[in-house]
């Protein structure tokens, strides 16, 4: 383990206005800054920050303090008082692993470990792949506490190397103390893509330099379900990225995948990652815009058995949902126009805005404003290994819809 700072904190006492109270009590782990009426110490990044309620002036809640955010306070615990040290950080963890244990029996070796705010853990995400765990920091208020944390987690985990991964803001905070985004904290890493398996279908990340940990976790329930599929079936994944949709097909039989996604860097992966895998079928790419690409397939009359649509987050602000539907509801149109009669479409969000209730409507309401026989095959939400610990913390929504 490489020497970790070592940084002393304090304890702040907190006043809330009566609404933010409300929402403390009944679990929410953020406090904003606004919601503050009465403070004793200006605060440091990481500080134990001890709210107490305005009527009895007991203990409500206590979490991190975080300056540079906002989310002032991102709460560890309310309403029952508890001692923040390693023993608990250990009790989180461990419960933390224990959700993801059916996951660990199937034939998987890469998991989140810890999914933030939801684990009871703010602004910290653990992924493993293989024996390589990724600690992604999405705030400062971890870096007093790494050496609880690390080394605990690699316990629990039973993986031998740690990468550190930070957020562009996080990276700025980490520089005073000698950590940098994509630093080998412990073990030996000989490569920087680690080949991992999900459902026995073999993928590759890049732990260093790879999208947040290296990999998109969040939809292996739904790239299984897609291989199961695709036996004999052309294929179309659109925003493919890495090619997880299209791997699980080819691997589940599919006699021709076409992969879509702007980023060629992502398609080649795509393809080394189709290629870890026996396949017989045809791996096929197409690098481009995907409203501009389904166009143009569209327009050449192009049909296929399965049409995977799984866009990248549309709404990242309130101002943003209007413009997210209508892509939604642009895609399910271009993704009806693809499936042949008898197939099927599968449409994603992970736009935490746009609650599932509000997708799963807006795809069949624009599948009837087309006339389309359909049957709603399935509607899916989160893997056991992102479990839905506050009503922001869900994002991730899928539809499974055969064309009649």
């Amino acid at each position: 383990m490489i020497n970790l700072p070592q940084i002393e904190t304090h304890k702040i006492a907190i006043k809330l206005k009566p609404n933010a109270e409300v929402l403390v009590k009944k679990g929410h782990p953020w406090v904003f800054d606004e919601s503050i009426t009465k403070q004793n110490n200006e605060g440091k990044a990481g500080d134990l920050a001890i709210v107490f309620d305005n009527r009895k002036n007991k203990f409500l809640a206590a979490g991190l303090y975080d300056p540079n955010s906002p989310i002032r306070i991102k709460i560890l615990q309310a309403n029952q008082p508890f001692t923040f040290n390693k023993e608990w950080l250990k009790g989180r963890i461990e419960a933390a692993y224990n959700k993801r244990l059916p996951l660990l029996d199937t034939e998987t070796n890469s998991y989140r470990l810890l999914y933030g705010e939801n684990d009871g853990l703010p602004s910290l995400i653990a992924d493993v792949y293989d024996n390589v765990l990724v600690v992604k920091l999405y705030s400062q208020i971890w870096f007093p506490y790494l050496n609880d944390i690390f080394p605990t987690l690699l316990e629990i985990s039973n993986t031998k190397t740690l990468v550190l991964r930070m957020s562009r803001n996080v990276q700025k905070e980490g520089n005073e103390y000698s950590l940098k985004d994509g630093q080998v904290v412990h073990g030996e890493l000989e490569n920087e893509v680690i080949i991992f398996t999900e459902h026995g279908v073999k993928f590759s990340a890049n732990v260093i330099h790879g999208h947040k940990t290296g990999y998109f976790l969040d939809h292996r329930n739904n790239r299984k379900k897609v291989g199961e599929l695709s036996k004999n079936k052309t294929v179309l994944d659109v925003f493919s990225y890495a090619g997880g949709f299209s791997v699980h097909a080819l691997a589940g039989g599919a006699k021709e995948v076409t992969s879509l996604d702007i980023s060629a860097p992502a398609l080649n992966i795509a393809k080394e990652n189709a290629q870890l895998n026996p396949h017989s079928g045809k791996h096929l790419t197409i690098v481009g815009d995907a409203f501009d690409k389904l166009e143009e397939l569209a327009y050449q009359d192009k049909k296929f058995d399965i049409v995977v649509i799984d866009p990248p987050s549309f709404a990242k602000s309130k101002l943003e949902v209007d413009g997210a539907i209508k892509s939604y509801r642009k895609l399910a149109l271009l993704g009806l126009k693809l499936v042949k009669k008898g197939g099927t479409l599968v449409l994603a969000s992970c736009s935490s805005r746009v609650s599932a209730d509000e997708f799963f409507e807006l795809v069949e309401t624009t599948l009837q404003t087309e006339n389309a026989n359909y049957k709603v095959l399935e509607k899916t939400l989160h893997d056991i290994d992102h479990p839905i610990g506050f009503k922001e913390g869900a994002y991730l929504k899928c539809i499974y819809i055969q064309i009649k």
